[in-house]
């Protein structure tokens, strides 16, 4: 029976902190746009520099034909 003198204003400090942290974040703007960072992914990265089409890598160029197997494969 001791141990709940402890255990329950322990519990009440743990949750009042708790709650304090989330009106914190919450006032402070960080619920304000939980769309965005969700779906940034998803978006083409226009900086990075990666432009396929500019590149001039296709088939032909790089000596590929339809028509060879590719490399043997042979067993151990």
């Amino acid at each position: 029976m001791s141990v709940m003198f402890i255990l329950l204003p322990l519990a009440l400090v743990f949750a009042a902190a708790a709650l304090g942290v989330f009106i914190w974040a919450a006032l402070s703007g960080q619920y304000d746009d939980v769309h965005t960072p969700a779906v940034r992914i998803l978006h083409d990265d226009e900086s990075a520099g990666h432009d396929d089409e500019s590149a001039g890598h296709d088939d032909e160029s790089a000596g590929h034909d339809d028509k060879s197997p590719g490399p043997s494969r042979q067993g151990p």
